[in-house]
């Protein structure tokens, strides 16, 4: 897993998963802390996510939201879009573009 960005944009490339969440956490909570407004998170080189990964991506956006910023997730990859529709996460997370709504297969 690799993160690339600052404090208001960030990519995440790879797999964001249980033996890549304490790093990518530590990051994107840095990311957060450190900024103002939005902070965008590019998941469109995403390969892989389990539920830990979505803990990480949920945590970051509690955390933002408690200091007044909001998680804005872009590209995200249609696997983690029926996810999030599934889960009805995509009603809480802000979505660059919008998820519509799909039936869950």
């Amino acid at each position: 897993m690799r993160i690339t960005g600052d404090h208001t944009a960030l990519a995440i490339e790879g797999r964001l998963d249980v033996r890549t969440a304490a790093d990518a956490r530590a990051r994107l909570h840095q990311a957060v802390d450190g900024g103002l407004g939005d902070l965008v998170l590019d998941l469109g080189r995403l390969e892989f996510w389990d539920a830990t990964g979505l803990g990480v991506i949920m945590g970051t956006h509690r955390r933002a939201g408690r200091i007044g910023r909001r998680l804005v997730l872009r590209s995200v990859p249609a696997q983690l879009q029926r996810l999030l529709v599934a889960t009805k996460l995509h009603r809480i997370l802000a979505v660059d573009g919008g998820i519509a709504e799909m039936p869950v297969v």
